[in-house]
């Protein structure tokens, strides 16, 4: 098994780290604390390939794998994880969807904009009361022939505000339960679709995170994803792969706090010699560096999984259950590293803590992901 990366990935990986340092670096406090959507970064980020990396050139992307999909992530969430979430959710969950799902006229109509980064996507499961598990949709689809009328609530959508397109999931049946659940595409400023407020995070402050009310909206019957009751499984499949991307953030989060707290254990003296010369610190680095070193190895299987036609959802959710639990863990230790002056902004580990946490909680919490990968191995 070869772990060295092609001259391309190489490439894509020293472009994204460019791109974060030289568009990115500079005003993330600042788009932190206003909580400011990074509206030009993600214009740059489309014209780089980066909002429709997976898919193919005929339809807008940049043709590229999932492997070369988790090594840009890593480089912009060491930086800005906002910015890396909005990428994530973007690609892995609306792209992806309406690639692998959809029909001809939807990927011409919707999927071509959204890949060439002229649009922006949100993908719509989580509810109320339901979270993000997609067999409890509240939100209902009522057929009316040549259309559905949407009526519900969704929250903490990512894009919530800012995106042009949405993948909603909504019941159709409740009594065939999981098969009675659909998939719709919906434009922004559709009759009826009422955006939310903005939710004031702890972390990833400058992505949007928005509540989505429908109420009798008309959605066209050709909007819908699939077969009537496909929704399920087209929800169930995005998800596994938008643990890879969750995965990556997670990795990025912990890399870019290791980073900072290996150059600051350099430079930072007490008793006339540099703190990383104190066994203490270096047993901290030395615990940093194995942890982030494994979730990335974990995180590139699953890629590589993915890549190969390869099934994935056991080690998707592997990967994203140990990065996101490295990212807090690192993050913390970069803050105690930092001594005080870790706890404060300017020397960014402190917001780096706060942007880890999300990371064990969307795409599934830590339980839910245990839960599928103690699924697939009973399974087996």
């Amino acid at each position: 098994m070869n772990f060295n990366l092609s001259e391309e990935h190489q490439m894509i990986q020293q472009a994204a780290k460019d791109f974060a340092e030289q568009e990115l670096k500079a005003g993330v406090i600042e788009r932190d604390e206003k909580a400011e959507f990074p509206y030009d970064a993600v214009k740059k980020m489309g014209e780089l390939g980066f909002m429709g990396m997976m898919i193919p050139e005929s339809y807008g992307g940049a043709g590229l794998d999932c492997l070369a999909y988790t090594l840009v992530l890593e480089e912009i969430a060491k930086i800005d994880a906002s910015a890396a979430v909005i990428m994530s959710a973007h690609n892995s969950l609306v792209c992806y969807g309406l690639y692998e799902f959809g029909t001809e006229n939807q990927k011409q109509q919707f999927l071509r904009p959204l890949a060439s980064g002229q649009k922006l996507g949100a993908f719509a499961l989580s509810e109320p009361e339901a979270g993000s598990d997609a067999t409890s949709q509240h939100t209902h689809a009522l057929d009316m022939g040549d259309h559905y009328l949407l009526n519900g609530t969704k929250n903490w959508i990512t894009n919530g505000g800012n995106a042009d397109f949405y993948l909603v999931i909504a019941q159709t049946d409740i009594s065939k339960g999981h098969k009675g659940i659909n998939a719709f595409i919906v434009e922004k400023g559709t009759a009826g679709f009422e955006i939310g407020p903005k939710e004031n995070k702890l972390g990833i402050r400058s992505s949007d995170t928005h509540s989505l009310l429908f109420t009798d909206v008309k959605v066209p019957k050709e909007n819908r994803i699939g077969a009537d009751g496909f929704g399920f499984k087209c929800a169930m499949q995005t998800l596994d792969g938008g643990r890879i991307g969750i995965a990556a953030q997670a990795l990025g989060i912990a890399a870019g706090a290791y980073d900072l707290a290996l150059a600051y254990s350099k430079a930072r003296k007490t008793f006339g010699k540099p703190i990383s010369e104190h066994q203490a610190i270096q047993f901290k680095l030395a615990d940093m560096e194995v942890e982030i070193e494994a979730a990335r190895l974990l995180t590139r299987k699953a890629a590589w999984l993915k890549d190969s036609h390869q099934p994935y959802s056991k080690e998707a959710a592997m990967a994203k259950l140990f990065a996101s639990e490295v990212a807090m863990k690192t993050t913390i230790e970069a803050i105690q590293v930092h001594g005080g002056y870790g706890y404060v902004k300017e020397y960014h580990v402190e917001r780096l803590m706060r942007d880890a946490k999300i990371t064990q909680i969307y795409e599934g919490t830590s339980e839910i992901q245990r839960l599928v990968i103690a699924r697939e191995i009973l399974r087996a």
